[in-house]
């Protein structure tokens, strides 16, 4: 890997910030001082030190972020925000949305670089489950949890069997969650148009054994623990 890119995938600034460093001599590999940004380097082998401190390389990233609403879950769009942009502490090119949340919908996302985790999370044949908190105009009752766990038939396809669990039913506006296997577009809002009620609100907040983190904010990110990378990657169906 480019040398510049390395220290940038490191947090150590802008593609352009580091190349300003590298230059400036306070960057070494192996003991000798580079001053060439598109230097190959081997991020698991070479000694680098920037400006006196050892650079420690990270092959994969992975965040939890809470997701606003006003946000697409993309890398790049002409027309809206993206997930990414959110991400300003850490300078790295490879970063991805895991799945996606519609534009007006809030809660858990993980971004990484790592495909093979999504792969795990998003085919279908892991049916990795996903859980939401939503709020509905319209009162739901036990006939409306029958017909999810019976599975949704919609125009493009039959939705797996589905927990719908309520919360609070207070002046027809019904609190409850939702737990889906496939996260198809939009698939929440129609479940529930199928059953002519409207979701007025939505939030993921469960991703596999995952939970968002009660504490982070609308918009706020942060590393995910050893411990809660194994609790996404475990596929034992959440209780």
């Amino acid at each position: 890997m480019r040398l510049d890119k390395l220290l940038a995938h490191c947090d150590y600034g802008s593609r352009k910030t580091v190349k300003s460093y590298i230059r400036q001599g306070l960057v070494c590999v192996n003991g000798t001082v580079i001053k060439k940004d598109d230097y190959h380097v081997d991020g698991f082998h070479d000694k680098i030190m920037i400006d006196g401190e050892y650079v420690h390389y990270e092959k994969y990233i992975y965040y939890m972020l809470n997701k606003p609403a006003g946000y697409i879950s993309a890398t790049h769009d002409d027309y809206y925000p993206t997930v990414v942009d959110l991400i300003d502490d850490y300078y790295r090119d490879d970063l991805f949305p895991i799945g996606r949340l519609d534009i007006d919908t809030e809660g858990l996302l993980i971004l990484s670089n790592d495909g093979k985790l999504a792969h795990e999370l998003l085919s279908p044949k892991k049916h990795c489950p996903k859980v939401y908190f939503a709020k509905i105009n319209g009162i739901v009752d036990e006939k409306d949890i029958d017909k999810f766990l019976q599975g949704i038939k919609l125009e493009d396809f039959t939705c797996q069997s589905s927990k719908l669990k309520i919360l609070n039913v207070d002046d027809c506006i019904s609190e409850v969650t939702v737990e889906i296997y496939e996260g198809k577009f939009h698939q929440v809002k129609r479940m529930f148009h199928f059953i002519n009620k409207e979701v007025i609100y939505l939030k993921r907040i469960q991703m596999n054994n995952l939970e968002l983190d009660k504490y982070l904010k609308i918009g706020e990110y942060r590393r995910l623990t050893d411990e809660e990378l194994d609790r996404l990657r475990n596929q034992s169906v959440i209780q």
